[in-house]
């Protein structure tokens, strides 16, 4: 954690950082103070219903969304992002020092005029916003980059949203609101050209300014990369999850706990505060790569979580009971369980959306990036107002605010199973990170040689059944793992080692055909620019010394002369999937549970020196004494 917050001291994300922050907050001071305004004083400026009006800021707000990102998003790829963004920020000045006028003239249709342009301006910020991440962050810096961000987001969502109410509450309201909001845009802006350069990522994109064929043709890139799309789908479904419940927290803090305004302050708070947690905990989880095993574990914890609120949700409040006060609602040790359960959802929360930004930012082109999260954006905004819907359709139909959570916590499930069927690529990097975070704990050195891009063969001792995942849970990219055949078919592993695209292999002498497609599997990996990991001796350690390197890493490398990296095992040998003492797997829990292991990463070798030889001294060194 102590990673992500020493970017709070670079000048390469701290401006970018502050120029967020104060955006979010804004936007919120004004949408907020606007809605309070509508909602108790709305007859000084209109007929209309204040719930008309209110349902009419969330759309005008969002609207932008749809017509805009795709324009924003081309914008973004064309041309330097930092210069983009100060022109943002200055259209904020000019959007908020216009909306204190229609504070001042009393109009209510250059009010909400200025909320639309409010997120038209939002519009275009977002793709530049996550876009600019990759390209002023390493990869391993990507998770607690996005891990602040999100975090500091919501906190200013959540001060930006209690700063609106309050003011324009206070005499002569709409003038505190107006100073503010000016003096945020102008700080934001100031802080905004401390920003470094990023190059323009296409230059010579033609922008197509038809905002409807160009919103499908961002949509197509989208589905360019199977795992970016579904990572774009879950971010729209995690906006659909929150906007279902951010939308009941006023009518759950009434009718529910009973409560006052502040309740619903309440909900807000310790909700904003678990995504805070949750994003910022991430980095510390993630072991310094993009981890997407931690989203799994951050759909079961919205899942249950979600299923419990409904659970422990009776309905203490009486219609003709007076609201109570926040000390009369905690002296309850029922609403301590709804708030544990709102945390438990925002950090959860955390832990599932902060690696899916920095999946879609490490692994979309960056030619295609802006334009691949004006498309993320536009489905974000899609999802909230179907979450809308459903949630007006379900609560006309008569479901109350607990059981909409229900119905919530259960798409989800079904949302997560649909999403893990598709790409079983998180479903096994979550499985892989459990098994290093609960019986394991993983210490891993020198995995930077291990090079970011290109071909490469890695070379590991053989000590256990496991060896495999947890080279995997340490690796930043995927890796193709070449396995005896037997340890490939073992019924408890055989989905993981199917699903990471393992190759099996036997002898040439036991079957000459299942050996030569393997080596041709191999040499097809390789050409493609991915990583292949073998371990030479062909066998499982029976003494927990290393065995003879056998000569397939020469053949391969006769194929394909690409870089190898050696690779060091320790303290597996004694542990359960080790075959100490006889046969692997008969003795659980043989040493208890968190023992600590280690993964240690050599400098590659070139192909010409990687002879079998050399690299089993290389392996034996870097593994020293310990087995």
């Amino acid at each position: 954690m102590s990673h992500q917050f020493a970017l709070m001291r670079q000048r390469r994300f701290l401006p970018f950082f502050f120029t967020q922050f104060l955006g979010a907050f804004n936007d919120n001071v004004y949408k907020n103070a606007l809605v309070v305004l509508l909602t108790f004083q709305a007859a000084r400026y209109t007929t209309l219903p204040p719930g008309i009006l209110v349902n009419l800021c969330a759309g005008l707000f969002i609207l932008p969304f749809f017509l805009f990102s795709a324009t924003a998003g081309q914008i973004a790829d064309k041309y330097e992002k930092s210069r983009l963004i100060r022109l943002t920020k200055l259209l904020e000045i000019g959007v908020m020092a216009l909306a204190s006028l229609a504070f001042a003239l009393e109009s209510l249709a250059l009010m909400l005029a200025c909320l639309f342009l409010m997120g038209a301006q939002s519009a275009l910020f977002g793709p530049v916003k996550y876009a600019i991440l990759p390209q002023h962050l390493q990869e391993d810096e990507l998770v607690g980059g996005n891990a602040l961000v999100e975090s500091g987001t919501f906190i200013a969502i959540l001060i930006g949203t209690l700063a609106g109410g309050l003011l324009v509450a206070m005499e002569h309201g709409t003038v505190w609101v107006s100073a503010v909001v000016v003096i945020l845009a102008v700080l934001g802006y100031l802080a905004c050209r401390g920003i470094p350069t990023a190059p323009a990522a296409a230059p010579a994109l033609c922008i197509n300014w038809n905002p409807l064929t160009e919103t499908w043709r961002n949509l197509r890139f989208t589905r360019g990369n199977r795992s970016v799309f579904l990572a774009i789908l879950g971010i729209s479904w995690f906006w659909f999850y929150g906007a279902v419940f951010l939308s009941q927290f006023p009518a759950y803090a009434k009718d529910v706990l009973g409560g006052d305004e502040n309740a619903v302050v309440m909900l807000l708070a310790v909700f904003s505060i678990g995504i805070g947690i949750g994003s910022l905990l991430c980095e510390r989880l993630s072991t310094g790569h993009v981890e997407i095993g931690l989203v799994p574990f951050g759909s079961i914890g919205l899942s249950l979580f979600a299923l419990d609120l409904w659970w422990a949700s009776p309905v203490w409040a009486s219609p003709a009971a007076a609201a109570a006060p926040i000390a009369e609602l905690l002296a309850r040790a029922g609403t301590w369980r709804v708030l544990f359960d709102l945390l438990a959802i925002g950090i959860f929360g955390g832990f599932y959306i902060v690696p899916l930004y920095a999946l879609i930012q490490s692994r979309s082109e960056p030619e295609h990036r802006s334009r691949i999260i004006a498309g993320n954006n536009i489905l974000n905004a899609l999802f909230m107002v179907v979450a809308a819907g459903m949630g007006a359709g379900l609560l006309a139909a008569g479901l109350n605010g607990p059981q909409l959570f229900l119905v919530t916590g259960l798409l989800n499930v079904a949302v997560a199973i649909y999403i893990y069927t598709l790409v079983p690529e998180f479903l096994l990097r979550f499985l892989v990170w459990l098994l290093v975070h609960s019986i394991y704990r993983l210490q891993v050195q020198g995995i930077h040689h291990v090079p970011e891009k290109g071909p490469a063969v890695l070379v590991c001792n053989h000590v256990s059944f496991v060896d495999a995942l947890v080279i995997m849970a340490a690796s930043p990219r995927p890796i193709r793992f070449v396995m005896h055949h037997q340890i490939f078919r073992w019924p408890l592993l055989r989905f993981l080692f199917r699903e990471s695209r393992a190759i099996p292999i036997t002898s040439p002498k036991a079957d000459p055909v299942m050996a030569a497609r393997a080596f041709d599997d191999i040499a097809a990996a390789l050409d493609a620019g991915e990583l292949i990991a073998i371990f030479p001796e062909g066998r499982l350690t029976g003494d927990g010394e290393i065995d003879t390197f056998r000569p397939g890493v020469r053949r391969i490398l006769a194929r394909n002369p690409v870089p190898v990296v050696p690779m060091a095992l320790r303290g597996l040998w004694g542990s359960f999937f080790s075959r100490k003492g006889g046969k692997a797997m008969t003795r659980p829990l043989r040493r208890g549970i968190f023992n600590r292991i280690e993964l240690v990463c050599g400098e590659a070798l070139a192909a010409a020196e990687a002879t079998p030889d050399a690299l089993q001294r290389r392996v034996a060194e870097l593994r020293g004494a310990q087995a």
